[in-house]
């Protein structure tokens, strides 16, 4: 099978965003390096909330690989949409790639990704460091919500410190399912996870039986049996903003809203959408982009 190597130089506070967001849109792996030194990125731990994680350097460069029927051009434009950037960055480089082993390769770009002391992301063919630790398992597919994108572990810190046993957790734009996964994992008793793309259903659910726990993933018409003690949505800010009254209708009188997806010049404008609802808060800030908390009059 022909493949195609894409390489794009932008600003190393977009990169973790866009390559994650490459692989949600077509691309088998991706990596972000220094645009000058070429060397992999790190990726530091902060456990308290609202610690900041900078670019390690201003440019950054990402090498993605993809088949050789996509369209890079679209795929690049469609990542970027996704990734909450203005524009599409122009591909500085695109060339053939000889075959090989690529189930390899793409096992080499992922890595156990640690999101607090106790909760780590982790590919099938890897185990997290601490064998005690809480582990999602996880491997990269058709679904956004790996772990690797700031949004996706500003959401799971959250769940991580707000959880209580039995709560009953609401994940819409569940993607991949990793939040309502990891909410069981943490001691919910019931999640369900909400999203319009069958493709992310069918993925979330397999991510779910592979884990050993039971959540729920339904289409957004499907109905909605009750009100969560926890809602958290990771989409975009325009969605939130029009979801407010949906999500403010399954979360009980108390209950707390986690709403991530939303670059900081957007947070204002999203946390007064709820407020009608919710006593809204910023939780924290990463990589330019805001999560932000509620909770429930």
């Amino acid at each position: 099978m022909p493949w195609v190597s894409l390489v794009v130089e932008v600003d190393a506070a977009v990169a973790v965003p866009l390559c994650d967001a490459l692989l949600a849109h077509g691309a088998a792996a991706a990596s972000v390096e220094d645009a000058l030194a070429g060397t992999p990125a790190e990726q530091p731990v902060f456990d308290e909330p609202g610690a900041e994680r900078g670019p390690l350097w201003a440019r950054a460069r990402i090498r993605a690989l993809l088949p050789g029927e996509a369209d890079p051009a679209a795929v690049l434009r469609d990542a970027a949409t996704a990734a909450g950037l203005d524009a599409p960055p122009s591909a500085s480089a695109l060339e053939p790639v000889a075959d090989q082993d690529w189930l390899r390769h793409v096992q080499s770009q992922f890595e156990p990704i640690p999101i607090s002391s106790r909760l780590w992301i982790v590919p099938s063919w890897q185990a997290a460091p601490d064998p005690s630790a809480v582990q999602v398992v996880l491997d990269p597919g058709l679904a956004f919500g790996t772990g690797s994108h700031s949004t996706t572990r500003a959401c799971l810190r959250w769940l991580d410190r707000r959880m209580f046993a039995g709560a009953r957790v609401l994940d819409y734009g569940c993607g991949s399912g990793i939040l309502a996964i990891a909410a069981l994992k943490l001691g919910a008793g019931d999640a369900v996870g909400v999203d319009i793309d069958a493709d992310a259903l069918a993925a979330a659910h397999a991510n779910a039986e592979r884990n050993g726990v039971r959540a729920r993933f339904v289409s957004p018409d499907a109905p909605l049996d009750f009100a969560a003690d926890l809602v958290v949505a990771n989409i975009l800010a325009n969605p939130l903003q029009l979801l407010a009254p949906l999500l403010a209708a399954h979360c009980r009188p108390g209950g707390r809203i986690a709403l991530a997806g939303i670059l900081e010049r957007q947070a204002e404008a999203v946390a007064a959408a709820y407020a009608p609802w919710f006593g809204m808060s910023e939780y924290e800030r990463e990589d330019g982009w805001s999560a932000l908390e509620g909770v429930r009059r």
